[in-house]
């Protein structure tokens, strides 16, 4: 019986901390990036619970400005392929050459963090 009521606790737990862990503040200022002068054309990513605020963003390709949004919950971003990377809100300056690139949470913040994608179109 004692291993029955661990278990329960243990899966109670779990499911506590994966449904709140997308509805943190988000105000820990030692996660979030320091702001970046915007150079060439900007694209922001507004986050909330799960997903992005658009299946996808075009920009033409060169200097680009990333800036991520968390509307909702506490979230990072990596873009497939680049070094970019931004956890929690701020933005970072890069070069990309034309293409389709992945974006991704990075912070797990519950049952749809797996499905948090998005895509940058670079023209």
């Amino acid at each position: 019986m004692k291993l029955k009521q661990m278990l329960f606790i243990l899966v109670a737990l779990f499911l506590l901390v994966a449904i709140t862990a997308c509805g943190a503040a988000g105000n820990d200022e030692a996660n979030e990036s320091e702001p970046v002068e915007v150079i060439g054309e900007q694209v922001v990513l507004k986050a909330t619970n799960w997903d992005f605020d658009q299946e996808s963003y075009t920009v033409p390709a060169g200097d680009i400005n990333i800036s991520l949004e968390n509307v909702e919950g506490h979230h990072g971003i990596e873009v497939d392929g680049t070094d970019v990377a931004i956890n929690g809100e701020g933005s970072v300056n890069t070069n990309l050459e034309p293409g389709e690139y992945t974006i991704r949470c990075t912070i797990p913040c519950g049952a749809g963090h797996a499905e948090m994608v998005t895509t940058l179109i670079v023209e």
